[in-house]
């Protein structure tokens, strides 16, 4: 029988693969979890998928969800966090905008919401905080690929569009 998250995981690996059109190695990150991977041996990705139909999308955060997360950043310069909404789309955030909306502070259990209207770009917000500009359907798979260190410089003159 196919589990649930295969279907939602296939998805980021298929847009992956056929958005970037570049060599590919995606290998599961050595934890205790299904929802973590390395590709080229240099960006992690962790992966919360939705199966509600309709926005809001509600993901929750349990504390060793983020401290393996934590333990990913420890180990690669570029970690995201890839929230699958449904079949509507995937939200890429990168550990710096994760980090604007759940902070160090790890509580037990967090949640993240993301929410897109008709022809809209998603919202998202954190139990520690809102992001001030929305994330565009096509920031994945190409964001996890660009330079992160400039992306993350840039990120506030280039990609954000203000709420």
């Amino acid at each position: 029988m196919i589990k649930e998250f295969e279907f939602y995981h296939g998805l980021v690996f298929a847009r992956i693969l056929h958005g970037t059109q570049r060599p590919l190695a995606i290998m599961p990150f050595q934890s205790v979890s299904n929802a973590s991977y390395v590709v080229n041996d240099a960006v992690g990705i962790y992966i919360k998928y939705s199966a509600k139909r309709m926005t809001p999308w509600r993901f929750t955060f349990k504390r060793e969800h983020q401290e393996e997360i934590d333990l990913m950043k420890s180990q690669f310069t570029n970690v995201f966090l890839l929230l699958v909404c449904n079949d509507d789309g995937v939200v890429c955030l990168s550990y710096l905008e994760l980090k604007q909306i759940l902070d160090n502070q790890l509580d037990p259990i967090e949640w993240i919401s993301a929410t897109r209207h008709k022809r809209q770009m998603y919202a998202v917000k954190g139990s520690n905080g809102k992001l001030d500009f929305k994330i565009g359907q096509n920031d994945f798979p190409e964001k996890i690929f660009a330079n992160t260190a400039t992306h993350d410089l840039t990120v506030a003159t280039t990609a954000k569009i203000a709420v």
